[in-house]
């Protein structure tokens, strides 16, 4: 069988939508639709290169308890309202990804709340043990 584990940020939104941060199944970790909220505020930035920092924060949090890293990421979804905002966001993105080259989609569509202006959603696989 193999293993699935939940991983909760503290996000209200988590309790609210019935969702998890990520998701560690057997050697693959799913991490969710994640904005430029400071969970621990729930606070949120109105600049998106901001939001795309605090973002990553969530997303590295959230790898770091599954036991893996940025380094370990497949897979990356860059989910945007306004196209423009995206190349603004370039240089914080290639900080995290600009070595690993994950396979990458950049979509430009509405998001749950008006203030978020970047939403990222990552795949990565654990490392063998």
């Amino acid at each position: 069988m193999t293993e699935r584990r939940a991983i909760l940020s503290g996000s209200t939104f988590e309790e609210q939508i019935g969702y998890a941060r990520a998701v560690v199944d057997g050697d693959r970790v799913h991490v969710s639709g994640t904005t430029g909220f400071d969970y621990t505020t729930m606070t949120i930035s109105d600049d998106v290169v901001e939001q795309a920092e605090q973002c990553l924060r969530n997303v590295a949090a959230a790898l770091a308890e599954a036991g893996c890293g940025f380094t370990d990421v497949v897979r990356v979804r860059y989910l945007l309202p306004e196209r423009a905002d995206f190349e603004p966001c370039w240089p914080v993105l290639r900080r995290c990804f600009g070595d690993v080259r994950p396979a990458a989609t950049m979509q430009v569509c509405g998001l749950a709340d008006p203030r978020m202006r970047i939403e990222v959603e990552v795949t990565a696989r654990l490392a063998a043990a």
